[in-house]
């Protein structure tokens, strides 16, 4: 068993314990592997031990991830900032966008989005912190923008996104997770059909699963320590 399978099934079975600990089933939360900055041998060695789910964030080395592993019928996510002219490749080539901010960008993915593909499933990022140094709506702004995404064609509307604060306590990171759900099930009172919370990493998955989490996208946990970079034009 390589040390990728033995992390998998690690990060399985806290994620199996804690949705059993918040009254759900383990197939309630789906887990994405953050493979950014990993190579694509890793992700084939993931998927080899059954991980069908992989998280991106960057546009080029997605993209080649994606080509590459073609065969193997991968699920790919987008999870990191977008800019607005990088948005092509990944309306051709992901299954999900998990960091739209603003509509411009939704705009953008509706519009490339090919006829002949199914819709691009979307999340909207949330600042539920108001870090000015993390990308994301504000939570007051979420309601315009979720009706108006909700409008745009080739995308589907599935739910909400956030990174809470680096390093906070466990009561804290708790209240932003609620503000997360609460803000979703607002919405879906309104009349949107939202059925996605994408939070919890490697440190907080159990947090985030006890306030309702239905993706979790863990990286270091499965893959080890990363390498920093950047992403290039």
């Amino acid at each position: 068993m390589t040390s990728i399978s033995a992390n998998l099934q690690a990060v399985r079975r806290r994620v199996a314990a804690a949705a059993r600990a918040s009254g759900r089933t383990p197939e309630d939360v789906a887990l994405i592997a953050v493979s950014k900055t990993q190579p694509a041998q890793s992700v084939a060695e993931a998927a080899h031990a059954g991980q069908r789910l992989f998280g991106e964030n960057y546009v080029r080395e997605g993209v080649a991830k994606a080509a590459e592993l073609h065969a193997r019928q991968l699920e790919w996510h987008f999870i990191g900032p977008l800019q607005s002219n990088k948005t092509r490749p990944v309306a051709t080539h992901f299954h999900w966008v998990h960091s739209v901010d603003r509509l411009k960008l939704a705009e953008r993915l509706s519009e490339q989005r090919g006829d002949e593909l199914p819709p691009l499933n979307v999340c909207i990022q949330v600042n539920v912190g108001g870090e000015a140094s993390k990308s994301g709506v504000a939570p007051g702004e979420v309601p315009a923008l979720a009706a108006a995404v909700a409008k745009l064609p080739r995308l589907a509307l599935r739910g909400l996104m956030c990174i809470p604060e680096a390093g906070g306590d466990e009561a804290l990171l708790r209240a932003r997770f609620a503000t997360l759900r609460q803000l979703r099930d607002r919405l879906n009172d309104a009349g949107l059909a939202l059925d996605t919370l994408s939070m919890g990493m490697s440190d907080d998955l159990e947090l985030a699963i006890a306030e309702g989490a239905t993706m979790v996208r863990v990286g270091t946990a499965i893959f080890g320590a990363r390498s920093v970079r950047e992403e290039q034009a």
